[in-house]
């Protein structure tokens, strides 16, 4: 967890904000470094997270949280930590002589598959309480447990042939029933290949263009426009979207940042001496 970028979103564990959607995008830079601090910001939070882990195995986030202060092993033990290892569990789909899974989570990787409704049904019966009851507010309300998802990453399900409208249908359903209905939260990544031809109507530009519209709250990593830095590894841009009526104040604000082995640094843009 970066307590820098706390003070910059206005956001502690001690008071979270809940009924967020936080889209994570990427281009020539790698934003794997905000995924884990959401991880490990919303763990010390108290919620109860539903964690997609799409690209990397259970024992690198675990590693990498374990840097951060906070215990995977120890979340999954107590019930708080719901984890899917898609690189592990997806074998049992893949291979012949895999394990097969007992419910059609993971139907996704199948060719004839065309929705993520097991997916999205996987999400739900893991944050849904038992009383069928949500949040409200933040969690110094009172508030026990809420829920969140969050996804690393969507641009994987692209590369596996789900198509874009399918992905956005899944997140859409993901912010009303999480978002709206649970009022818990949900942060997902989105990758944006550097090769991707500029007219592909099916590739991950239009899926970030889709996602910006349903978020609150976005995160864009990307290089430095002047190049490669030692000191300074990239910029964000952070853009705080209205929704509704509020479409209207959307602001955004720009920061370079350094990521450390146990932490990350932010500098508004112009005032670091490693970068003019």
């Amino acid at each position: 967890m970066f307590t820098e970028l706390n003070s910059i979103l206005n956001n502690t564990p001690d008071n979270c904000k809940l009924g967020e959607f936080v889209l994570i995008m990427d281009r020539k830079a790698d934003a794997s470094f905000l995924v884990h601090h959401f991880l490990s910001f919303y763990l010390r939070a108290g919620c109860k997270v539903c964690f997609l882990g799409l690209v990397q195995s259970f024992s690198h986030y675990s590693a990498v949280s374990q840097r951060l202060g906070v215990s995977l092993a120890q979340a999954k033990e107590k019930g708080q930590l719901v984890f899917l290892e898609g690189l592990k569990d997806c074998l049992g789909v893949l291979l012949p002589d895999g394990p097969k899974p007992d419910c059609p989570t993971l139907d996704f990787f199948r060719p004839q598959c065309l929705d993520l409704r097991g997916l999205f049904e996987f999400v739900l019966s893991s944050l849904s309480p038992p009383g069928g009851a949500g949040c409200e507010g933040d969690i110094g309300s009172g508030c026990a447990s809420p829920p969140v998802l969050i996804v690393d990453d969507l641009s994987v399900l692209l590369s596996l042939g789900v198509s874009v409208g399918a992905v956005l249908d899944f997140a859409h359903y993901c912010k009303a029933n999480i978002c709206h209905e649970l009022k818990g939260s949900s942060v997902m990544l989105v990758r944006c290949e550097e090769e991707e031809d500029e007219g592909d109507e099916e590739g991950s530009e239009m899926l970030q263009r889709g996602l910006m519209h349903q978020c609150t709250l976005a995160l864009q990593v990307q290089g430095l426009p002047t190049g490669y830095c030692r000191d300074i590894h990239g910029q964000v841009d952070i853009c705080w979207r209205g929704q509704g009526q509020q479409q209207q104040q959307n602001q955004k604000k720009v920061f370079q940042y350094k990521v450390q082995d146990k932490g990350a640094s932010f500098f508004a843009r112009g005032t670091s001496s490693a970068v003019l």
